[in-house]
């Protein structure tokens, strides 16, 4: 009786524990890199395990996938098949780093900035509102 019960539920807590087990960056361009190429495969509960979670970014990274989730399945397998090609990452201090990059896909420069935030890098995607001003 005991096995029937202990079996099942140890098997329900490793699949709950497997599903949000990302590994922390070790570095800035580390976070960049993670959190790009979650971006690009549309894995957003990823991306956001990398992105610093104020108010803007959670907005932005709503918008993101509201917009990946709008593409057809043939762009979206262009995004998950494309590379990050990074153009500029330049330390600006001990704990921001600014991580220029495009993709094969979409040939768009795109600039995000990595914050160190207790310890952890993260992304911080206000740096592109910036740019378009």
């Amino acid at each position: 009786m005991i096995k029937k019960i202990l079996f099942p539920t140890l098997l329900l807590l490793a699949a709950c524990n497997s599903s949000h087990s990302f590994k922390k960056a070790e570095d800035a361009q580390d976070a960049g890199r993670e959190f790009i190429r979650a971006s690009l495969d549309g894995n957003y509960e990823k991306a956001s395990f990398y992105l610093y979670a104020d108010s803007t970014n959670q907005m932005l990274i709503r918008k993101w996938k509201k917009d990946y989730d709008g593409l057809s399945h043939d762009e979206q397998q262009q995004y998950k098949g494309a590379d990050i090609n990074p153009i500029n990452i330049q330390t600006v201090n001990d704990s921001v780093t600014s991580y220029t990059y495009t993709n094969t896909y979409k040939k768009d420069t795109t600039t995000i900035r990595i914050v160190r935030i207790n310890g952890d890098w993260l992304v911080d995607l206000k740096e592109i509102l910036n740019a378009k001003k």
